[in-house]
């Protein structure tokens, strides 16, 4: 940033600011002076908008500009008021999508979205003609980065802003605002956090159930009031059959308190409505507010008398209201007029008015702690629950803020304790490339430069930093790794090694093979043995010498010993139709054995016929396995018994244990010994390879996460190549600059990128298609609108007809372009919606022909606010038409007088509350 604190002014804060600051707003200001950009966390109502006002007293005692961004028109409108009434008419301008007013003043208010497209057409890094003289931009309410939706619009404003512009980030309180700030230091420049839970105006948890009102937290202000935690008797009461208060119970104790004014939050519209129609014959104001409410509505509904809310007039003079996304702008703004004068002393709410406009109570009523989501139903979470309690205590006008969280029959105290001492939930990126995106930024930029803004994204540095636990494995895996070949290397080259290793190898599994074959061969003799012994055995007489050698000659059991010469003396009966042997050895030791212990049996040799008079012991059991030394009368018959020759193996084992010799004495000599143990040397190696491995694979998986926001970014040119709306740029020679890659929008291209909306390349080939050329302006009006209108849902209805000459080119678009554009994206992953609505666009023919607005919402199911929002989200499109390059004239024309015929009240923004 250029600007330093020497050539930054010293302005009087007491003259500005006539009060005592809180020390964070002085830290802010601090900051600011010293030309950082500042990020602001602290507590909804904490006074961080005072930091934003500071900003413009400095921007403006220095004839500099300052652009004050927020997430929605309702609140660009409020500060439009807030400011003109503070700096003067002149010096305030406003720019939202389908209004600009004053453009050149030094404050320019937008909605972020606003801004952000001011910054498409600058190169990045680089001031715009938009924005010369702007010192400073503040990023008012920037925790809407968690908008799903809409998110990613702040994360652009940030990443393509000049670092000579000081930017000034206000935030709810989050719990990763050190991230966000080092996110923004990275990016952009300089950067300095300043964080805050303090609030002025202190919070007290409360808990309504049928007895009362009573305080949530116990006095450590960390658990649940005691009083309010069930025993564990009471804990057996079935879920869903807990005894609830009812709505004017709540209410009349919040009077009896006086905890009014309050915003009664119910997560739906029906609810809200249903709330006012059931405390109707309640009334909280008294005579004199009564007649100021009367007066002030009554001229409201002179000028605007198609505004009143049906039902809800009585309800407002009464001092009870509605406030939700149903509800017509004009009216909502009456409610709003009168909420802030205290004239109204209740609003049920839905949780909207929490993320919108600034319009604090004394006390908030949270009507359920659970909501339900796309995703099904699901307790609040920590921010939901704290952006509603925030709306509590009015600075300057209440000591205490409360916030009231309701009995349900399915969540009480224990939720309720827990959401209120939860902290702030983290910031999470909603970044998500779109092919505005990739236009704009193809049209300033090469495709390396793109790619490192887009990797420059939030998302991205939360990515690197929750991947940091992976990338510590990887590190460790690779220095592992280059341990291992340090050590491998110690002995030598290593890519000799790895050879004489993998031949070492190689040798060690032949003999494995080989080995494994001799067992076969051997398994397979003594098979054949088994077989002949069976029958020569059973002819065999007493006193033929054979050999022993098996499981049940205890001597001779294992495979080295020698086979035992002995004696047969008697055949016994065995356990099968085998018999048993009963054998005498030359050990002097009495057998009992099986046929499968005989080694060999030597018929040959003549029968000793002293075995005829022999016997065992009688002591000896004659059991299988049996073996008893023998007395000194059976020794020299023993010693009779002749020495017999080792069982000869068959010529192929002779030949197998050659090789096995071969090989064994070829591992004795290898080369590889040189370099130490090979079994070490193997394992280690065996190890470097799966490290490679392991390596490879997590690289690939790190590189997959780290480049998700760039492979989505390629899967949008390739869409867009695909519907020639990219191209190569052609280099002087009048070749295509491969080199380069520089891509560049088409003249379909150049159209889609100048048009803001859901899905741009589909708003950007229909006006394209010609389809629209011809239309009258009120076809043109319901065309416009099915492109840019969500699908209904199926229970909304309306009385009204499309007309033929609109249905024809719905038809054509659906039957072409909107199928293939479909399927390309399918291919591709890209979740864009293509909206083509045909049943509540009627709704927008009709009113561009003139009929009237309450015959119109008679015709439709719909809300008047929703119908308020198709026309506006209608005109908003058609008031980009006339700016989108290569259009027909006609179309543009056409979209001029449609325009027109649309934007009268409800639509418009003329209808204000009495001011003063």
């Amino acid at each position: 940033m250029q600007d330093t604190a020497q050539n930054r002014p010293e302005l009087d804060l007491k003259t500005i600011f006539p009060f005592e600051l809180d020390n964070f707003q002085r830290e802010a200001i601090a900051a600011l002076d010293a030309g950082k950009s500042v990020v602001v966390c602290a507590p909804t109502g904490s006074g961080k908008t005072l930091i934003g006002e500071y900003a413009i007293h400095q921007a403006l005692s220095r004839g500099r500009r300052v652009f004050y961004t927020t997430p929605l028109k309702a609140l660009s409108n409020q500060k439009l008021r807030d400011f003109r009434s503070q700096f003067g008419d002149d010096n305030v301008g406003l720019l939202t999508g389908d209004i600009s007013v004053n453009r050149d003043a030094p404050i320019l208010v937008m909605t972020t979205e606003i801004f952000r497209n001011m910054l498409y057409g600058t190169p990045i890094g680089e001031v715009g003609t938009s924005l010369t003289g702007v010192e400073t931009v503040v990023l008012d309410e920037c925790h809407y980065m968690n908008d799903r939706q809409r998110g990613t619009v702040w994360e652009e404003s940030i990443i393509y802003c000049s670092s000579e512009i000081q930017l000034l980030a206000l935030s709810a309180t989050v719990a990763n605002s050190e991230q966000l700030t080092d996110w923004i230091n990275k990016v952009h420049g300089p950067t300095e956090l300043v964080y805050s839970d303090f609030r002025p105006v202190p919070l007290q948890f409360h808990f309504a159930n049928q007895k009362g009102i009573f305080p949530l937290l116990d006095d450590t202000g960390k658990r649940a009031n005691v009083r309010l935690v069930p025993k564990k008797k009471q804990q057996k009461v079935e879920r869903g059959s807990i005894p609830t208060p009812s709505l004017t119970d709540v209410l009349a104790r919040l009077d009896d308190r006086d905890m009014l004014p309050a915003i009664y939050f119910i997560f739906s519209r029906r609810g809200c409505d249903q709330a006012v129609a059931e405390v109707g014959n309640f009334s909280l104001v008294n005579e004199a507010e009564t007649a100021e409410l009367k007066r002030i509505i009554d001229d409201f509904l002179q000028r605007n008398p198609e505004a009143e809310r049906f039902g809800q007039k009585e309800a407002l003079l009464k001092g009870i209201a509605a406030h939700h996304a149903g509800i017509l702008p004009a009216w909502k703004g009456l409610v709003e007029e009168l909420f802030g004068r205290g004239l109204i002393k209740v609003v049920f709410a839905t949780e909207t008015l929490a993320a919108g406009i600034n319009m604090p109570a004394r006390t908030t009523v949270i009507s359920t702690l659970s909501k339900r989501t796309d995703k099904g139903h699901r307790l609040l979470n920590a921010s939901e629950f704290l952006q509603m309690a925030g709306r509590a205590g009015r600075r300057g006008m209440d000591k205490l803020g409360h916030v009231v969280a309701v009995q349900t029959r399915f969540e009480g105290a224990k939720e309720a304790s827990y959401l209120a001492t939860a902290k702030a939930d983290p910031l999470a990126s909603q970044f998500t490339p779109s092919y505005g995106m990739v236009l704009n930024l193809l049209q300033t930029h090469t495709l390396d430069e793109a790619q490192e803004l887009v990797e420059r994204s939030f998302g991205q540095y939360l990515s690197t930093l929750y991947l940091q636990p992976q990338q510590s494995e990887l590190d460790r895996l690779q220095t592992e790794l280059a341990v291992l070949e340090q050590s491998l290397a110690a002995g030598g080259n290593v890519s000799t090694l790895e050879k004489h290793l993998a031949h070492y190898e190689k040798l060690q599994g032949r003999l494995k093979e080989d080995k494994r074959l001799l067992k076969i061969l051997l398994q397979q003799a003594e098979e054949a043995r088994f077989k002949e012994m069976s029958v020569v055995v059973a002819f065999a007489v007493l006193g033929t010498v054979l050999s022993l050698k098996g499981k049940h000659v205890p001597t001779a059991k294992r495979s080295h010993t020698n086979p035992v010469p002995a004696v047969l003396v008697a055949k016994i009966a065995g356990s099968g139709q085998a018999p048993n042997l009963v054998c005498l050895g030359k050990d002097n030791r009495w057998y009992v054995v099986a046929i499968s212990d005989v080694a060999t049996l030597h018929a040959e040799l003549p029968r000793l016929t002293v075995a005829d008079t022999l016997n065992p012991p009688s002591e000896m059991p004659l059991r299988l396995g049996q073996c008893r030394l023998a007395n000194e009368e059976t020794a020299s018959i023993a010693a009779s018994i002749p020495e017999l020759p080792a069982p000869e193996p068959s010529p192929e084992a002779i030949e197998q244990q050659q090789k096995i010799a071969a090989l064994e004495a070829q591992l004795e000599i290898h080369p590889v010994l040189e370099w130490g143990n090979p079994g070490t040397l193997l394992k280690r190696q065996r190890r470097r390879e799966e490290l490679k491995k392991e390596i490879r694979k997590s690289e690939q998986e790190l590189e997959k996460q780290r480049s998700r926001y760039w492979e989505q970014f390629l899967n949008l040119i390739d869409i867009l190549l695909n519907f020639g709306c990219l191209e190569k740029v052609v280099s002087a020679h009048g070749n295509r600059d491969d080199s380069s890659d520089r891509l560049v929008p088409t003249i379909l291209g150049q159209a889609c990128a100048a048009i803001r909306g859901d899905n741009e390349l589909w708003l950007g080939l229909s006006l394209m298609s010609a389809e629209f050329d011809e239309l009258d302006p009120h076809h043109l009006a319901a065309a416009c609108a099915a492109l840019v209108t969500e699908v209904s849902r199926p229970d909304s209805w309306t009385h009204y007809s499309l007309s033929p000459e609109v249905l024809a080119p719905l038809d054509n678009l659906q039957k072409g372009l909107r199928r293939r554009l479909f399927q390309v994206q399918y291919r591709h992953e890209a979740a864009i919606p293509i909206w083509l609505e045909r049943d509540l666009v009627t709704l927008v023919e009709q009113w561009a022909l003139g009929v009237e607005w309450l015959e119109l919402i008679s015709h439709t199911s719909l809300d008047e606010g929703d119908v308020v929002r198709i026309l506006r989200r209608t005109l908003d499109f058609l008031s980009q038409i006339p700016h989108v390059p290569h259009v027909s004239d006609s179309l543009r024309r056409n979209a001029c007088r449609a325009m027109q015929l649309i934007d009268r009240f409800p639509v418009n923004e003329a209808a204000t509350p009495e001011s003063g």
